[in-house]
């Protein structure tokens, strides 16, 4: 009994752990956030631009993809407890260079050093 038990436990943690599956860059990831967004005033902003590479970089944590960060082209905050931000990014296909555009949406709470990839998905 005690096995069956053990056994119920590390399946029921093995699929807990396993998270989102792996997507393609045509995919998407996670659910976009509604209402109250405001435009950024710079998005040239250095922690704007970092915010962006980091997006892309959390992305690839969860894809069968290769693509590289090039720049944040636009976007828009949202003031929560913390800040939304909704990016639009520029980012290149390694393998073919071709560069294409996607959507991230990032939480972020500076005081407590908290960041979580909300969404992103290739721009239409």
């Amino acid at each position: 009994m005690r096995t069956c038990t053990f056994l119920l436990l590390v399946a029921a943690a093995a699929i807990y752990t396993t998270g989102t599956p792996a997507t393609g860059c045509d995919g998407s990831y996670g659910t976009p956030i509604e209402d109250g967004w405001e435009p950024i005033p710079d998005i040239n902003d250095q922690h704007i631009q970092e915010l962006g590479g980091w997006a892309v970089s959390e992305f690839l944590k969860h894809a069968n993809c290769l693509i590289k960060f090039s720049k944040v082209v636009s976007g828009k905050e949202q003031i929560v407890s913390g800040m939304n931000y909704a990016l639009v990014i520029d980012a290149s296909d390694v393998g073919s260079g071709k560069l294409g555009r996607y959507n991230a949406e990032v939480y972020e709470q500076e005081w407590t050093k908290t960041r979580k990839l909300i969404s992103f998905s290739k721009a239409e």
